[in-house]
């Protein structure tokens, strides 16, 4: 009886799925983990990134410049977008919007100055990599032969479409995206054998919904850039800052303190224990 039993516990825990609590472990020691690598580690793996997800304007261009012209080609056009992101966070590189939750929550549990002096390293180290990565990508497109030119058109009026935006409105759009990232985030670990519809779902949204984000839309402003159909300072002030700020309220402000919210009384800061 007591073997039935044991065996009935065992059931039913395996059946349970991770706590909010155990969820938000499992990124803390992630986000610890990204924080003990490298830099020069983490360098490489945000260009990675900041390559790897121009494919998600790649892939969007393919789906515009061959889908029929349908009222449904929107919605199926934008699975497009969800490429790059697959790509980088299965392939687990270095992405800004994914560590503004990552290695946000070890700062919340050890809320000190030597934690945010880590953790705003390894953002800005990320960040300019993913930067790098994308300008590299935009060049290739734009003047190489890498891309086959009747790809080009639509990959100008997706660029177009996505730096087009007024400042502030483009800081507004650029917080859902956050969230939605941060999402992903959060849900991963309880969603192993699901990641990649968790990815392809909410990715998806981002570009239907049509959210900002500044890693995949700096792909789209440097492919203008490179070509001198979009100033230094209008991508900078115009798109890239207000889409960084929002991406940043939406994954790090919003969705983390909320995360963290849910299970603050069950964990102990590092400064409490202190």
């Amino acid at each position: 009886m007591p073997d039935t039993e044991c065996k009935e516990a065992k059931a039913v825990e395996s059946a349970e799925g991770l706590s909010p609590k155990l969820i938000f472990e499992v990124i803390r020691r992630d986000g610890m983990l990204e924080l003990e690598r490298p830099a020069r580690s983490i360098m490489w793996s945000g260009v990675a990134a900041g390559l790897m997800i121009s494919l998600s304007v790649l892939g969007e261009a393919v789906f515009r410049t061959y889908l029929p012209d349908a009222q449904w080609s929107y919605l199926v056009e934008n699975l497009g977008y969800s490429l790059g992101f697959m790509v980088v966070i299965l392939g687990r590189m270095q992405l800004f919007t994914e560590n503004t939750i990552t290695t946000f929550l070890p700062l919340m549990q050890e809320p000190t100055g030597v934690m945010l002096g880590r953790v705003a390293k390894l953002w800005a180290v990320v960040l300019t990599a993913n930067v790098v990565g994308a300008f590299g990508a935009a060049f290739a497109f734009a003047h190489t032969s890498a891309i086959p030119p009747e790809l080009l058109p639509a990959i100008e009026e997706l660029s177009r479409h996505a730096t087009g935006f007024a400042p502030f409105e483009a800081f507004q759009r650029a917080i859902p995206a956050g969230v939605l990232v941060a999402a992903i985030v959060w849900m991963l670990p309880e969603s192993e054998n699901f990641s990649f519809f968790i990815i392809l779902v909410f990715t998806w949204m981002i570009a239907a919904g049509d959210f900002t984000h500044v890693v995949a839309g700096s792909v789209e402003m440097a492919f203008l850039m490179v070509q001198g159909m979009l100033s230094i300072s209008d991508g900078v002030f115009g798109f890239f800052l207000p889409v960084l700020a929002g991406n940043i309220l939406g994954g790090t402000v919003i969705f983390a303190l909320l995360a963290f919210g849910q299970v603050r009384h069950e964990i102990k800061t590092k400064a409490r224990s202190d």
